[in-house]
């Protein structure tokens, strides 16, 4: 009689994941990169489903966003806001703190600016470059007063700063756009809902002197302004003693409980910083661009800058860098529905992908695959 073989020796291999004890140098950056490949060519496979060879269409979005002078300039214009709200997520990431709420950060700095461009600059009679710092200082309180809320309960009752964050982006939306539409609504407006404009003297200035832009471009000191404030950001968390406390709690509470360092004024120092910095990203955008408070201000800034921080690998220079790419995208999206006849929704719709492709992709910085 035949012995019956084990079920052993007929066990089909199976891949499964095992945690990586050390991971090299370069795989932090190759999973990003191809993360970013395989969220292209999974946006290659949607455009092409609406009958346009996806090529032609990439080509024709990295033309109108880097292709021209012109296209450059509005790729840094929307790269600003991009930029000081991905610095701004970037510092509460670096502690693990998930701040959600850049979006509403943002609209209520540009609320802040805005009342006081419209009423003290005109009340106090106050000189242009004072009422340009004032309008930067009410945002930055603004942001950081609004970011502070989920500080203190995470920090003080242990309330999930994901859910309280992004709920106050409706909050934060809402508040606005009462005053927008009802208490600063500009009699002058023709029914549309919007504030009077700021006067000419207390926009942010353009920046004419870049050689490479065309005349009349929208570059403003915005510009001037993230890129100080990514200098400000680094120095602050790799050359100070409350950097190295914020780096400590966020790769390890534990041992920064033990060390005695004071973690729940460090919570809500982090979450007023980031929404501090989410504040400036709405008084540029409304200063610099706008020029008025009003509907439509943000398309979603701060929702786009959690991408941004993440694929910078919360790297304050590498947010810089990200933020024109994204901004660039933008851009294109505004590109290809004029003309190939797609719609504007394409560049949304890469971005989720890009977002989906790198948060699973961050799985493999963890964890290796494994053919048992």
């Amino acid at each position: 009689m035949t012995p019956t073989p084990s079920s052993s020796s007929h066990r089909l291999p199976r891949l499964s994941l095992e945690r990586r004890l050390t991971s090299p140098w370069w795989l932090s950056w190759v999973i990003p990169i191809a993360s970013v490949a395989l969220a292209l060519l999974a946006g290659a496979l949607i455009i092409a489903s609406q009958g346009v060879n996806p090529w032609e269409a990439y080509r024709a979005m990295f033309e109108g966003a880097f292709g021209t002078g012109y296209g450059v300039a509005e790729t840094l214009v929307k790269a600003i806001p991009l930029m000081l709200a991905g610095l701004g997520v970037s510092v509460a990431f670096r502690m693990k703190l998930w701040n959600i709420g850049a979006e509403g950060q943002l609209w209520m700095g540009a609320w802040a600016a805005a009342g006081v461009g419209l009423f003290l600059y005109p009340a106090w009679n106050l000189p242009p470059w004072l009422a340009i710092l004032l309008m930067m200082a009410a945002a930055v309180v603004a942001g950081g007063l609004w970011g502070a809320i989920p500080g203190v309960l995470k920090g003080v009752l242990q309330v999930n700063e994901i859910i309280t964050s992004l709920m106050l982006n409706y909050v934060a939306i809402s508040w606005v756009l009462y005053f927008v539409d009802i208490l600063w609504r500009d009699p002058g407006g023709l029914g549309f809902p919007n504030t009077a404009p700021l006067d000419k003297a207390i926009w942010l200035p353009k920046l004419t002197w870049i050689p490479f832009l065309p005349k009349g471009h929208r570059v403003h000191a915005g510009l001037l302004i993230a890129i100080l404030a990514a200098v400000f950001i680094w120095f602050l968390l790799n050359r100070t003693k409350w950097g190295y406390e914020v780096r400590v709690i966020g790769e390890n509470p534990e041992a920064a409980r033990h060390a005695g360092m004071p973690i729940v004024r460090n919570i809500i120092l982090v979450m007023i910083l980031s929404g501090a910095l989410a504040g400036l990203a709405g008084m540029a955008e409304m200063a610099g661009v706008a020029h008025r408070l009003q509907r439509g201000l943000s398309p979603g800034y701060g929702y786009t800058a959690i991408i941004v921080a993440w694929l910078a690998k919360l790297n304050p220079f590498g947010v810089l860098l990200v933020a024109v790419l994204f901004g660039g995208l933008l851009v294109a999206g505004d590109q290809i529905q004029l003309t190939m006849n797609l719609p504007r929704s394409i560049s949304d719709i890469l971005q989720g992908l890009i977002l989906f492709f790198v948060l699973g992709g961050e799985i493999f910085g963890r964890y290796r695959l494994r053919l048992r």
